[in-house]
């Protein structure tokens, strides 16, 4: 019994461990050394940058980019403004200015570029974590890194871009604009998707990974959370940074470091200098002055390489990686050493076939009920807190209480499948399905998504485990629960990175990888008579953890509802409607819709540029108010052959930040530039939306563009300010403290809807 309790100990230690281990515990004071990087000395800097939303076009977007300058020529580097119109793959358009600096190495050849971006999303995120938290690491790091007094082998260039909220416009410029991107041997990059937890390390390369990971072990950083698991999901995401740009674009290799907890300050009002974990910029930094000591010094000319690694991290060893070249082997290996095992536990009489088929009823049971319960728990959930919808990313205030929740109910699930076929010498027996399905699946993961092949990892513990089970059949309880502790360290923190990563709507990820787990842990808990009491005790935590979530299920002050508001002005017809996004009406928007608002199906025709592609749902009738429209102007127009050339300005009439431009899908153009910059999506565009132009410097809208001579071309456009709470006129009371502007949508907003047309 004792011997169990401790075994037991064990795994609950390893669990702890394998989370611990993944972050600093604590930060380096200001007063640390001056040649070290001091997570106090960066927060004040970042007191400075992040004191207000400092979006493209702001007025505190150029107080901050002022502040950058100044700072960076501080340090000695010699700075300047990159400044040029840009427009990405998406239609995304902006005038960005990029702060660039360079420090100067004593040899020629490749540079090692520091990156992050200062702008904030538009229009309420303070952007204290995304990215001021990567603009205070690069300074802090280069001001510790200058008080060695040495001159690295390699330039170090600098690169604050702008607009990477908005398409990746400044990285784009930079890279395809600037004479020093092509001297670039490696970029560093610094995000953040959040404001708190490990920052993740990914590799961005269109070769083979081999010499950067190599480098990066070099490097040796203190706390590396990276696997070669993470590229490969995060290339299927559509989420990219500026480092896709420099490896698209330039084929410039990189290392991104991004930290992905708290995901429901995202792009928020709650994205300030208070709720900025101090351990994750300590682990930003912890990253950087490594990265920056060995790659100014290394040879940047020879990063390319034609091989991949398979890698992952562990406590005490950092990172372990093998080559692409050993997956079949180990995979293979595996396959034999179970067949092996396999006849030798027939042989011994210690495996039974009759006991072999409760383990895989066992094993597809315990799957088949938590992956149900994974796949429609959270729906069920959102079902019963309708406001939840609310959230747009997907990640509640309470998440973490309910990937805790159902974390436990899986264990609960798992116990009490195994406590229906325990027998007291049947361990070796349970343990031979699950070993099999986690073959079959490090087989799946080598032929489509090799990047998680170190699967195989605990595999082999396991194997070695039913060797000893066995030879022993009652072997030490310690002994297996210590032979458990690499498959925990390696999967365990995976059971809260998924639903954290992919979002909660991917819990089925978490329970069905809590029932592999425990699979493997038969070693352990198939000894264990008491299997249903156990499960009891894990309904007792599931539910606990349930009823906490529902105690944090409303909002509040902390957790403040997102909400939505627009007035928006046909100036075709004079009339004025508010529209907003939200599903559910609160006290703010209420007195604007009324109780029972009219359907928004009609407005979203035209379906404003916005990460999930959100579109209004509520609109009611609003008062006129005079405001300025937009004035056309036509320079060109022109018929050659069988197209129409056409060269006009759209000229705001107010201060405005933001433009959508729409034209039918059907519309056929030949060219289309705007502000000088080609237009790529041009007549393939899968939506009506043709550009959103992100307004800085009141530039207008240069349109020139060629069309079929008969053909009608007509555009709707939609000119946005984000001012409608402090425009007088409107008279819009402040937000309850309980609520927030919801991020990733048009929000805030006067918009004047026109319609342009080409006879």
């Amino acid at each position: 019994m004792i011997k169990k309790a401790i075994a037991l100990a064990v795994i609950i230690c390893t669990v702890y461990w394998s989370f611990s281990t993944l972050m600093p515990s604590e930060v380096t004071s200001i007063d640390s050394p001056e040649t070290q990087f001091s997570t106090h000395r960066a927060l004040l800097h970042l007191k400075e940058i992040a004191q207000a939303p400092h979006y493209l076009g702001s007025k505190e977007h150029d107080r901050v980019r002022d502040y950058i300058v100044k700072q960076l020529q501080d340090l000695g580097l010699e700075t300047q403004i990159q400044t040029h119109f840009s427009i990405d793959d998406s239609g995304n358009l902006a005038k960005p200015k990029n702060i660039i600096g360079c420090l100067r190495g004593r040899e020629k050849g490749k540079a090692l570029l520091l990156l992050t971006h200062y702008d904030s999303d538009p229009h309420s995120s303070v952007g204290a974590s995304d990215a001021g938290s990567g603009v205070v690491t690069i300074l802090e790091g280069l001001r510790a890194f200058l008080k060695a007094n040495k001159t690295p082998k390699n330039d170090i260039v600098v690169l604050i871009s702008d607009a990477e909220e908005l398409g990746l416009n400044g990285a784009s410029t930079f890279v395809n604009q600037h004479e020093w991107a092509k001297d670039i041997g490696l970029a560093v990059n610094f995000e953040a998707r959040g404001s708190g937890g490990p920052s993740l390390m990914f590799i961005e390369t269109n070769q083979g990974n081999a010499k950067l990971i190599k480098g990066f072990i070099e490097a040796n950083p203190d706390f590396p959370v990276s696997s070669s698991l993470f590229y490969s999901i995060y290339k299927i995401l559509p989420n990219d940074t500026d480092l896709t740009v420099f490896r698209e674009d330039g084929d410039i290799d990189g290392f991104n470091f991004a930290f992905i907890d708290d995901h429901f300050d995202y792009h928020t009002q709650l994205d300030n200098y208070d709720r900025l974990d101090r351990n994750t910029l300590e682990h930003q930094g912890r990253y950087l002055m490594p990265m920056l000591h060995y790659f100014s010094e290394a040879n940047l000319e020879d990063l390319k390489s034609d091989q991949e690694q398979v890698y992952f991290n562990t406590p005490i060893f950092k990172m372990v990686s093998y080559p692409f070249s050993w997956i079949y082997p180990m995979l293979i290996i595996a396959m034999v050493v179970f067949i092996i095992l396999l006849v030798y536990g027939f042989k011994q009489e210690v495996l039974r076939v009759k006991e072999i088929g409760k383990g895989f009823l066992a094993i597809f049971s315990a799957l088949i009920l938590a992956a149900v319960v994974g796949y429609f728990g959270w729906p069920m959930f959102k079902a019963i807190y309708p406001h939840y919808n609310e959230m747009l990313h997907g990640f509640t205030y309470n998440g973490y209480a309910y990937i805790t929740a159902f974390t436990f109910l899986s264990l609960a699930i798992c116990l009490g499948v195994y406590h229906k076929v325990y027998r007291n010498n049947n361990t070796a027996s349970l343990l031979v399905a699950p070993l099999m399905v986690w073959i079959i699946i490090c087989l799946g993961v080598a032929l489509k998504l090799k990047g998680a092949s170190f699967f195989i990892v605990p595999v082999y513990f396991a194997l070695l485990s039913l060797f000893v089970i066995i030879r022993q059949k009652q072997p030490n309880s310690i002994a297996m629960a210590l032979l458990s502790v690499p498959m925990l360290v390696i999967l365990v923190p995976l059971v809260k990175l998924f639903p954290v990563g992919l979002g909660l709507k991917m819990m089925v990820a978490n329970t069905a990888l809590v029932v592999l787990i425990f699979g493997l842990l038969i070693t352990v808990f198939g000894f264990f008579k008491h299997k249903k009491l156990w499960g009891y005790l894990c309904v007792l935590v599931t539910l606990y953890f349930f009823v906490s979530a529902h105690l944090q299920s409303g909002f509040s002050s902390e957790r403040p509802k997102p909400n939505s508001l627009l007035y928006v002005y046909n100036a075709d017809d004079n009339t004025a409607i508010w529209a907003t996004y939200d599903k559910m009406l609160d006290n703010w928007t209420t007195p604007f819709f009324g109780e029972q608002p009219e359907d928004a199906s009609t407005l979203n025709n035209n379906i404003i540029d916005s990460k999930y592609n959100s579109g209004f749902t509520f609109t009611k009738a609003a008062p006129v108010k005079a405001l300025s429209e937009p004035i056309v102007q036509v320079f060109k127009d022109t018929i050659i052959g069988e197209y129409r050339q056409v060269r006009l300005a759209i000229i705001p009439q107010r201060p405005i930040n933001r433009m959508e431009l729409f034209a039918d899908s059907l519309t056929t153009f030949q060219s289309f530039k705007a502000n000088g910059q080609v237009l790529k999506n041009k007549g393939k565009f899968k939506s009506n939306r043709l550009l959103s132009y992100f307004v800085a410097d009141n530039d207008s809208l240069a349109l020139e563009f060629e069309v079929p001579k008969n053909q009608k071309t007509r555009f709707t456009l939609l000119e946005a300010s984000y001012d409608l709470l402090q425009d007088g006129t409107f008279e819009i009371p402040k937000r309850e403290a309980a609520m927030m502007p919801k991020p990733f949508v048009l929000n805030d907003a006067v918009v004047v809807q026109k319609t342009i047309s080409v006879p």
